[in-house]
């Protein structure tokens, strides 16, 4: 057993040569290049992370500006809604005023009209009753009048009635 664990100088040193051999050309072939993707990697990341900070401002930033576009719009909202309503308001009364306006109107002119009508038949009547009157006056003075005697009372009556007078 001595034999395998004995370890001679030459074999050190060969091992040594060949060790760090490998490790030259490990470290020129293997862990540059492996470093170098490590670093672009870390800075990938770190880019990476940049960008998202940044879009989480920019979308804080819109997430703002949709908030107060949202305000506005529902402040507009609300203007026009009053608005409309004032609008509304104001033609409903000004129907109404124009109504009763329109309704006084015709109440005045159907009283005219009832007025002039009222009129109308006042003079009717009158013709009319001053037509029989003179009907009657004109059969009662022929009967009247046939007879001598009733002619001098009547108009002895007639007579007394203007002296009265």
């Amino acid at each position: 057993m001595e034999g395998l664990l004995s370890v001679s100088v030459g074999t050190v040193f060969w091992a040594s040569i060949a060790f760090i051999s490998v490790l030259l050309i490990l470290k020129k072939m293997a862990w540059g290049p492996i470093l170098k993707t490590l670093e672009e990697r870390e800075q990938g990341i770190a880019n990476a992370l940049k960008q998202a900070e940044l879009a989480k401002e920019e979308m804080a930033s819109l997430k703002s500006g949709n908030e107060q576009l949202l305000k506005e719009a529902r402040e507009e909202r609300e203007l026009i809604l009053k608005e409309a309503k004032e609008m509304g308001d104001k033609m409903r009364s000004e129907a109404k005023e124009r109504a009763v306006s329109d309704a006084a109107q015709l109440l005045a002119n159907a009283q005219r009209e009832i007025e002039t009508q009222k009129k109308a038949a006042i003079e009717e009547l009158k013709n009319q009753v001053a037509s029989l009157s003179i009907e009657i006056a004109e059969k009662l003075v022929k009967d009247n009048l046939s007879d001598a005697e009733k002619q001098n009372a009547l108009n002895s009556r007639l007579i007394q009635d203007l002296k009265a007078n």
